[in-house]
């Protein structure tokens, strides 16, 4: 099943959208909201609770080893700034080109307005951005509680300071590095077993968007639809591009080996469920543990090139929708809140919706207007969503080959260790049997 994986994966894709139109065609809305949307829901959120399962120590286990095996703090001082230089670049690429694009095609002008009413009923109370709390979020006050919620931010700070602890004491921390790499094998193991879900976990997202939304709602929408998902395929041009002049031919390699993580995440709209299958593409494609397990949990912090295109996109077209004509200086002040805001944010799907009322309430714009776009945000979210794993994919492959440390391509799919079954012992291995067991007539 490994080796067709992508193919299910799109099967599931497909059967999805097909079971999904029809359901919405043919049972009513509020059977499918009631008895029917539940169960598509159901096997979605069990591959998302899988993925959820590994991620904290996958990441903590890989950084650990990545780090120590390093060791060389200098190398790991110089690997983050340049992370950080091609992340903040990729940043205001991403949103800035978000803002040209659409002040060029004016999506919102004309877009219905919603009731006020029933517009803030739908988006829900708005909490303030701070830019002071964000920073301290950073940093675990409990380092058991980072790894119980998930908080991959404050999982890579504690993971740095584990790293570099035990590249510093030598010797005496081997057996616990020893430990951590084998953690981290066991988790990829498991993330085998887990994505052999992927197709039916994808076939339950898409259904259960189709049967409640329809594909006639597309229609509805299909400037900004369209309008956003060509803003989003230059934004991969430009990305791809900016790979290849560091990896030159090896970019297209790079393209096949993440297909899988890359539908996973587009599917199902949620950056942390293509994670595990990122890790694991990544080391196949040459990228060494050491690099990939640092780069992708601070790419999924500070590096969210499609969430970030989206925000600055959804947020000016909301403008319009109201007809407010912003100045270039507040665009720009919007785009560097945006730049702060939507960090951390890759474990939720949906949570931009969060940074965007939230940057709507600081500048005076009218948060109700969310609503606008809330019917076909999860059409919205897939693509960018995809977008993020592109843009973790090629800056961390770029790194690799800035420091001379990208290795020869291993096969795209290799067949995972299997468990023990059907040996001699039958099970019974390294017991001290009763020979009653083995009477006569058993």
């Amino acid at each position: 099943m490994d080796r067709k994986l992508t193919l299910y994966i799109l099967i599931g894709m497909v059967l999805g959208v097909i079971v999904g139109q029809l359901l919405n065609q043919m049972v009513p809305a509020d059977v499918i909201k009631a008895d029917i949307a539940p169960w598509f829901k159901l096997l979605s959120d069990i591959f998302l609770n899988l993925i959820k399962m590994l991620v904290a120590p996958l990441v903590l286990s890989t950084i650990v080893v990545g780090i120590a095996h390093m060791g060389d703090s200098a190398a790991l001082g110089r690997i983050g700034v340049r992370a950080l230089l091609w992340f903040i670049t990729a940043s205001l690429v991403s949103i800035g080109l978000g803002l040209v694009l659409v002040n060029f095609f004016q999506p919102g002008v004309g877009a219905p307005i919603p009731d006020v009413a029933t517009a803030a009923a739908a988006v829900g109370e708005v909490k303030e951005l701070k830019a002071t709390d964000f920073i301290l979020s950073i940093f675990p006050k409990n380092a058991v509680e980072a790894l119980a919620t998930n908080n991959i931010l404050q999982i890579l700070v504690f993971s740095i300071f584990a790293g570099v602890a035990l590249s510093a004491i030598g010797e005496k921390g081997a057996a616990l590095v020893k430990g951590a790499d084998a953690l981290a094998e066991m988790m990829l193991q498991v993330t085998g077993y887990v994505m052999r879900y992927a197709p039916v976990a994808v076939f339950g997202a898409l259904a259960n968007v189709v049967a409640a939304s329809g594909l006639a709602i597309l229609g509805t929408y299909l400037q900004l639809l369209t309008e956003f998902y060509f803003s989003l395929v230059l934004l991969w041009v430009i990305l791809l591009s900016a790979g290849a002049v560091f990896l030159g031919r090896r970019i297209f390699a790079l393209i096949r080996y993440i297909r899988q993580p890359l539908m996973i995440a587009f599917s199902t709209a949620s950056s942390e469920a293509a994670l595990p299958k990122l890790f694991e593409q990544l080391d196949r494609f040459g990228v060494p543990r050491r690099i990939s397990g640092f780069m992708l949990p601070l790419g999924y912090s500070f590096n969210l090139d499609g969430s970030m295109m989206y925000m600055s996109f959804a947020t000016i077209f909301i403008a319009q929708a109201y007809g407010m004509d912003l100045s270039v200086g507040t665009q720009i002040m919007i785009l560097l809140t945006l730049m702060i805001s939507s960090k951390g944010i890759a474990a939720v799907p949906r949570a931009s919706l969060v940074v965007i009322t939230g940057t709507l309430a600081m500048f005076g714009l009218p948060v109700e207007g969310v609503a606008i776009i809330l019917a076909i945000d999860q059409f919205l979210d897939m693509g960018r969503t995809a977008t993020n794993v592109v843009g973790n994919a090629v800056a961390t492959a770029v790194i690799t080959k800035w420091e001379g440390m990208l290795e020869v391509e291993e096969p795209e799919v290799v067949d995972h260790p299997h468990a023990p079954a059907h040996t001699a012992a039958d099970g019974r291995a390294g017991l001290e049997l009763d020979e009653s067991n083995f009477g006569e007539g058993r």
